[in-house]
């Protein structure tokens, strides 16, 4: 069972392409704050300059659902217009199974946001469908759950078991899970795929320095993987982080491990 090395510019092409995918639009990203109104006040909402201005007239009295459909920085979860399916095209070895969509929530409150990302039905995609999951006016903590949603945006998947396949199924588990998140909510944005130690510090290792820092994978005869690779978090806390994925023999849903294994020398 030899382990086999993939070249790291091969990752960064690929998460590269995922990112980019996945970027979602600035209406969603950073939507608009409405207008201030004051309800004492008995002049009109001003009028749209706009198609795009509408949204915001739905904050001065609208039903709370539209509000909460539509893209806004209140703190009110609102459906994504993003595919987050268009980060598997042109990848090899994984693909979405037959008759699933993925779906996206996003969240967004002044300087922060969130999202959740699901794998649904087909049938149960539809937005009328995705909307019922806002009825309950979730909050933060507990994002919407669409009906109908796999137990792991992972179970979505299916692939040739090869070792590309699982490195990529890896890398999508953490950018699916950081889909919409920004400011403090943001980790994973802030590590960059490293091969070797970066020589911009001499760093403290908390565990015996790995030999070798290049992305590897093993397969096991049953078809179980396991993958490993390393980056760098560029942002304090710095530190170089060890990434561990093992695979079932049956899927692509995997038991993770991430840690900080060296820290830079003060």
């Amino acid at each position: 069972m030899p382990i086999q090395k993939l070249p790291l510019d091969a990752l960064q092409k690929v998460r590269q392409h995922i990112k980019s995918a996945l970027a979602l639009p600035e209406a969603e990203e950073n939507p608009r704050s409405p207008l201030a109104y004051d309800a004492d006040d008995d002049s009109e909402p001003p009028e749209p300059n706009s198609l795009s201005d509408l949204g915001c007239l739905f904050s001065f009295g609208g039903p709370p659902d539209l509000e909460t459909q539509a893209p806004n920085a209140n703190g009110k979860w609102f459906i994504s217009s993003l595919d987050p399916a268009a980060a598997l095209m042109k990848l090899p070895g994984v693909k979405l199974k037959p008759a699933i969509r993925f779906v996206s929530y996003l969240y967004r409150a002044e300087q922060d946001g969130i999202g959740s990302t699901w794998a649904v039905p087909e049938a149960l995609s539809t937005t009328a469908s995705l909307e019922r999951a806002l009825t309950a006016n979730p909050d933060r903590a507990h994002p919407p759950h669409p009906e109908g949603a796999l137990p792991d945006v992972m179970d979505a998947l299916e692939g040739d078991r090869s070792a590309i396949s699982f490195v990529i199924a890896g890398l999508l588990r953490r950018e699916f899970k950081e889909l919409g998140a920004r400011g403090k909510s943001a980790q994973w944005a802030h590590h960059r795929l490293i091969n070797v130690p970066p020589p911009q510090a001499k760093w403290d290792w908390k565990v015996k320095p790995p030999q070798d820092l290049s992305p590897k994978v093993l397969i096991y005869p049953d078809q179980r993987a396991v993958v490993e690779f390393f980056t760098c978090r560029v942002t304090a806390p710095v530190a170089i982080y060890q990434h561990i994925d093992q695979f079932p023999a049956t899927h692509y849903k995997a038991a993770s491990v991430d840690r900080a294994i060296a820290l830079p020398l003060k």
